[in-house]
């Protein structure tokens, strides 16, 4: 049976308990063999505005993953040290796991956007898109979202649904509806500029992380 790669990238700013419990439902439902969680890099002048450095972003997202073995932090975007784009990131990827059935991971936020992205089409007829619940957004607005042929492309995953190879052939696109967590990373950054406690919010070790390098105290 081919390896399942699940390909899980964003901001990560900073990585926080909504990240890790969705990865975790997309890795039980798929049956996947390894998420990697890939933080964008974002140059220093954007960083100053705000966000944090890559290579903090990239530590703690190191420090999440440490309680999930088929969890793992991929630098590949931070070490091209250059704006990425998913098809480029996705062909990184497949030479590192040659054969593997790669799986694009993104909310239903991110996935309204799909045709802006470069080279979409050959995206999707390379890997596989897994579309997950985000608060405030619901599947069915991604669902209207798309056009043409890909709309034939799409499987919306039952409640208790095992996803198998069978459908990858025809199907290229999946709608998964999870328990998403409330949580967003600019409420965890409003939270640290107030005062206020991040626990439950972040994993311990991300907590410990922010606090010991003084992130986010003046954005």
């Amino acid at each position: 049976m081919k390896e399942r790669v699940g390909l899980f990238g964003g901001t990560f700013d900073p990585v926080h308990c909504g990240h890790i419990l969705a990865a975790g439902e997309v890795l039980e439902r798929f049956s996947l063999d390894k998420v990697l969680f890939i933080p964008s890099f974002i140059p220093p002048h954007k960083e100053r505005t705000g966000i944090a450095p890559a290579r903090d972003r990239l530590r703690m997202v190191e420090l999440a993953c440490r309680e999930e073995p088929r969890f793992a932090a991929s630098s590949i975007e931070v070490d091209a040290g250059e704006k990425s784009y998913s098809i480029i990131t996705l062909e990184k990827v497949k030479r590192i796991y040659p054969g593997a059935w790669t799986f694009f991971i993104l909310g239903a936020d991110a996935f309204l956007e799909i045709e802006t992205w470069r080279d979409h089409e050959r995206l999707i007829d390379e890997c596989l898109f897994i579309v997950m619940t985000r608060p405030g957004y619901r599947l069915e607005q991604a669902d209207r979202a798309l056009g043409g042929s890909l709309g034939e492309k799409v499987h919306h995953v039952s409640e208790t649904e095992k996803i198998g190879e069978d459908l990858f052939g025809t199907r290229r696109i999946f709608f998964l509806p999870i328990q998403a967590l409330n949580i967003s990373s600019t409420e965890v950054r409003r939270k640290i500029r107030t005062g206020e406690t991040i626990e439950d919010l972040v994993p311990d070790a991300v907590g410990d992380y922010i606090r010991s390098h003084h992130l986010y105290r003046g954005t």
